[in-house]
């Protein structure tokens, strides 16, 4: 490269080539082409400057940014070379075209009309015809303004269509991300699926299982710490801070994640615009989902029952690892608020018990004491538990005796039903419909027309309701044994349950609620499907095989 010699200033900004121009040959383009280290085009804007230059005898230096957006100009060689135009250290900008200057029409008009015509630099578009030395008209033209237009259009239009096609990808169920969700890789034959890593995947198991069993989130992360586990970012190989250590808040983001059920949610942040480069949150309604994309690592109950204990109080410790057999589950039966455990410790004996947070923590007028045994309220929940449980193992024995025959006649009687009753609204309409023609025919009397008129509305009204009648005891009947099932498989999977574990708890446990005269109410998680199994029970002339529906548990300790 020829030598680039300084040259005279004349007054405080504009310097005065002593008959010689310094130039910078600017190369942009928006994308690298495949693995190559200076993609094609790069190369032939290369090669269109240099013998551009060459041909006048023009000193010049590159200045190359492959892979960077024309809509900012927040560009590491342009930077360069602004900063070396303010130095005096070049004199004149060449470039291929306006667009490869840049794509942004405020700030591409801001260098050419302002920023260089002070420091006296000489600007050439080669493609363009554009010199403001040689031919200072060129410039002068409302054709540059007006191509920066279209240049700054152009991106624009592409951002608007590349988001169009990424969100409609998004809407197919397809991976639109750089790096795949801890637990999973993208599949060889196809970038947008997930497949399951099965190495990470176990570990999401881990956590999954350990959250329900009554670790804590930061007792998690604080066990995997413990045993080297490398946090997600080291396990694909992105390094990551803390010498690859485990946060409570990435333990926290697996516990939330849909991707672990086989459901997609993108787009959760988006750029400002195709000019300023800044990423901000968007709001759950805007955000894309699809639901089973991909095989699912947690089933969608255990999903859903860490979500529902992820939303209680179940605060610990700084020093504990885990959750109390009650935590987030017991509540004060009068103000509401949470139990809080306390311990005692005499001489000869240490035991816990629970006390109202109003009555403890703000006054002792508020609310009452409302003390409980821990060991006692654990024992009185263990005897309701089982005896629930009693009347899960006699509903499975009892759907047996049911039988696919059975269920297929009230099906076959409620959409026989249903289709009488769409017959019949079919009629009525028709009624409606000829209606007009007979009034303006001179058929019917105007007082006539509107009585027949008022009285099919009302008919057509009654069917409509005895319709959706139909419908949803349709639909009850087909759901009310699934419910049922799932009632009693939930239910039935602890039998013999002889200790009260944390599992048990967070399953088949809503809340319970601790009175002041040491009662308490049991409410159960699946007390909707007890009053589904009972009403499916009394379809089919078993009622008297259920006696306790959705009720809660009244036990005195």
């Amino acid at each position: 490269m020829a030598r680039i010699s300084k040259f005279e200033t004349n007054g405080l900004n504009t310097p005065r080539p002593n008959g010689e121009w310094r130039a910078g040959l600017y190369v942009r383009l928006s994308r690298e082409d495949g693995d190559r280290a200076e993609s094609e085009s790069v190369a032939s804007q290369k090669a269109l400057l240099s013998r551009f230059a060459e041909e006048r005898n023009l000193p010049f230096e590159f200045y190359i940014d492959d892979g960077w957006s024309g809509t900012d100009f927040d560009r590491p060689s342009f930077r360069r070379m602004i900063a070396d135009v303010t130095s005096k250290k070049i004199n004149c900008v060449v470039v291929k075209d306006l667009s490869r200057f840049g794509r942004n029409y405020v700030e591409s008009g801001k260098y050419l009309e302002t920023v260089f015509p002070l420091f006296h630099v000489r600007f050439i578009a080669v493609n363009d015809g554009i010199d403001s030395e040689e031919n200072p008209q060129s410039m002068n033209t409302v054709l540059v303004p007006f191509k920066n237009i279209l240049n700054d259009e152009y991106c624009r239009d592409i951002s608007v269509k590349v988001r169009s096609a990424l969100d409609i990808r998004r809407k197919q169920g397809k991976f639109i991300g750089s790096f795949a969700a801890y637990g999973y890789r993208k599949d060889e034959n196809d970038h947008n699926r997930l497949v399951v890593d099965e190495t990470a995947a176990e570990i999401v198991r881990e956590i999954y299982r350990k959250f329900l069993s009554g670790y804590s989130v930061l007792g998690i992360a604080r066990e995997l710490n413990g045993r080297g586990v490398p946090n997600p970012s080291v396990y694909r190989g992105g390094g990551g801070n803390n010498s690859g250590l485990w946060a409570d808040s990435t333990v926290r983001r697996i516990l939330t994640s849909e991707v672990y059920i086989g459901n997609l949610v993108q787009k959760k942040n988006e750029i400002v615009s195709y000019k300023i480069h800044v990423s901000r949150g968007v709001s759950e309604e805007r955000r894309i989902r699809a639901e089973h994309t991909h095989e699912a690592i947690i089933s969608e109950e255990d999903f859903n029952r860490v979500k529902s204990l992820l939303g209680r109080d179940t605060r610990t410790s700084p020093k504990s690892g885990t959750l109390s057999l009650f935590a987030g589950f017991l509540k004060c039966a009068d103000c509401g608020r949470a139990m809080q455990k306390r311990t005692v410790k005499q001489p000869y004996k240490t035991y816990d018990y629970y006390v109202c947070s109003t009555y403890k923590k703000m006054h002792s007028t508020l609310c009452s004491k409302h003390a409980i045994r821990a060991d006692a309220l654990e024992e009185a929940v263990l005897e309701a538990l089982n005896g629930y449980i009693a009347i899960a193992v006699n509903f499975e024995r009892v759907k047996e005796q049911i039988g696919k025959t059975a269920r297929d006649g009230v099906r076959e009687r409620l959409n026989s039903e249903l289709s009488a009753k769409t017959r019949e609204r079919e009629r009525v309409r028709g009624l409606l419909i000829d209606l007009y023609p007979d009034y303006k025919n001179g058929l019917l009397s105007r007082e006539q027309y509107f009585a027949l008129k008022e009285k099919y509305e009302l008919r057509a009204e009654k069917i409509d309701a005895e319709t959706e009648v139909l419908r949803a005891e349709i639909e009850r009947n087909a759901s009310g044994q699934s419910e049922a099932e799932a009632f009693a498989q939930s239910l039935v999977s602890y039998r013999g349950l002889r200790k009260l574990t944390r599992d048990a708890v967070t399953e088949l446990v809503e809340n319970i609620y601790v009175h002041e005269n040491g009662e308490i109410d049991l409410c159960l998680r699946c007390k909707d499907a007890l009053s589904a199994a009972e009403e499916f029970l009394r379809q089919h002339s078993f009622a008297q095989s259920s006696a306790v529906g959705g009720e809660n548990i009244k036990v005195e300790i």
